[in-house]
This record gives structure tokens, sequence and C-alpha cells, in this order.
């Protein structure tokens, strides 16, 4: 299984442009991925919730990817942006001016890897079910020649899939609230058989157990999104490869006070 080289929470000069690109594999240390930019600080999945993120040290920004009526990708969380209008109605120039295109996201998450979450919910009011979206990003992304910065997830297994016909150099992830105990072998297995890097479940339904089979497994396990450094402390124990978080600073400390410990 290939190592990954670059070190997370580091507090050298050198950190910016280690941590430019994704971790090759599972068990190289706990990445630190700022949840929609530092959103506890700034408005979330905003140019300065992305700065702020990297002010603050982050490895990585999670952030999310929507289209407008007239295909451009932006970043917003809702298919509807405050004033109820939805994304996927609206052009670009109409929407509000704090929602940022991706091209403008990823140009502000620079000195740090960024997982791009495709929404694309059934229960949503843009969503897609053919999954044109997955070829549009996908094609966004390979137009900048930087793939290995990119770690590219979707809670549709179908959508995350379906980007990987397109973008099978850019590494991806499934995301989901857990994994059955009885069910983890067949799920891993799947993700890794699929040519996945990846699962990111909630924190909340993560054991030792599950990392350890994602990690036979060659998959990665980023989790989300946990505030709490006590249960961050707990997780990075388990061998996590990342922890999705509001608070990019408090994530920083404790796995830096946690290494200082043993």
């Amino acid at each position: 299984m290939t190592r990954a080289t670059v070190t997370f929470v580091a507090d050298t000069p050198e950190r910016a442009h280690a941590c430019s690109r994704i971790p090759a594999g599972p068990g190289s240390g706990c990445a630190v991925m700022a949840h929609r930019g530092a959103s506890r600080d700034e408005r979330e999945n905003t140019l300065a919730a992305f700065r702020r993120a990297a002010e603050v040290g982050s490895d990585a920004v999670e952030l999310d990817v929507r289209r407008t009526r007239d295909g451009v990708l932006v970043v917003h969380h809702d298919p509807r942006v405050g004033d109820g209008r939805v994304i996927i109605e609206t052009t670009r120039v109409e929407l509000p001016a704090l929602v940022p295109t991706l091209a403008a996201a990823l140009d502000a998450c620079r000195g740090m890897w960024v997982n791009v979450e495709i929404k694309n919910d059934p229960t949503e009011a843009d969503f897609d079910p053919t999954d044109e979206i997955a070829a549009v990003v996908a094609a966004e992304l390979l137009s900048r020649n930087e793939s290995q910065r990119f770690l590219v997830s979707s809670f549709r297994r179908e959508t995350i899939d379906r980007f990987r016909q397109f973008a099978p150099g850019i590494a991806t992830a499934w995301l989901t609230p857990g994994v059955a105990p009885d069910d983890a072998h067949n799920v891993l297995a799947s993700l890794g058989d699929a040519g996945h890097s990846a699962i990111h479940p909630w924190f909340g339904l993560v054991s030792a157990d599950l990392v350890r089979v994602a990690h036979e497994h060659g998959l990665m396990v980023n989790v989300w999104t946990c505030d709490d450094p006590e249960k961050m402390k707990e997780l990075a124990g388990f061998g996590v490869d990342g922890i999705c978080t509001n608070v990019p600073d408090v994530a920083i400390a404790a796995l830096v006070s946690l290494r200082g410990s043993r």
C-alpha cells in the first residue's frame, strides 16, 4: 500500500507547500479539514471562510458545489439561497455576491487540498438523476491541471461512481452517515473495487474497527463534522485520516497536544 509523504498538522513554514496535495493512502496522519472553510469564524462557503482556514493552518477545506441555470459551478450548501430562490433556476449574476464560483473558491484555498462535495440529493430541488453534474465538475477540475489536490465526494453513490468515469485520476470518496458493523467488509470492499480512495462517515458512528477494516481495503477514513477537541483526540487514536470540523484552529491545537503527549 502506498503511503503519503505529507505531514499533517505541521507548524513549519513549509506546511502550506507540503499540504497542497491529498495523502496517497491511509495511515499517514490526521488531516484537519475546514468544514465549508473556517465556518465558525466566517460565513460558511465564502472566500473569507476559505482564506481564514488557510490562515489558521488547515490542511484542507471541504466545500459544496452546485450548478446555476446557466451552467456555472458555484459553492453553496443548500439548494436555495436565503430568499428562497433555487440555485439551478437562477443565473450566476442573479445570485448573491457572497456565493463564490467553484473556480474562485479553489483559488482561495491555495496551500490546502480541497474536498469538493457534489450536492445531488434526490430529496432536493436540484436533483439530477442523470448525474450530469459529475461530468461538469470533472471537466472543471481537470482543466486546472492539479488533480492531485482534489478529493471529490458525494452522498449519492451513483454520482461519485459517475464522476470516476470522467476523471479516474482524481481521488474520490463516498459520504455516508455510517456503515453497519456486519456490513463493513462488503461496503468497504465495494468502494475499493470501484477505485475510490476514502469513505467519509459521520464521526459519531466511527469506531476503531471501522477504521481498521477501511485501511485493510486501502481506504482513508475522513470523518464529519466534529468540533469537540476530546472527541477529536479519540478519533485520532482510532487512526482516522482526517477530521472535518467547523473549528480548524481548535482541531489543530487538539491534535498537536495529542502528538506532544505521546
